[in-house]
């Protein structure tokens, strides 16, 4: 699976770690829909260091289609709020 950080760059993860990233996914949606800052802040950077630390860096020259784009970490609440709703990113 390719997943794609804003402003970072792909990454390819083995299939084995969609449950820990959904995981991380889907406290997100819940500390966004409790209005949790704090929270929200701690799991985004959380899951952004998931997918650097256990996925390998796609080259610049390859062109692959990214199955998740998590957002930068320095988004706004105000953004998560439109992006970390429902399913989240990741679509059960």
């Amino acid at each position: 699976m390719i997943v794609r950080i804003m402003g970072q760059g792909q990454y390819r993860l083995d299939n084995s770690l969609v449950d820990r990233i959904n995981a991380i996914d889907n406290n997100i949606v819940y500390h966004v829909a409790r209005g949790d800052q704090i929270e929200f802040r701690k799991d985004l950077i959380r899951l952004i260091s998931a997918v650097k630390e256990k996925g390998k860096p796609v080259d610049d020259a390859e062109i692959v289609e990214s199955a998740i784009i998590v957002p930068p970490e320095d988004l706004t609440f105000e953004e998560a709020q439109k992006i970390f709703s429902g399913h989240g990113l990741i679509k059960d």
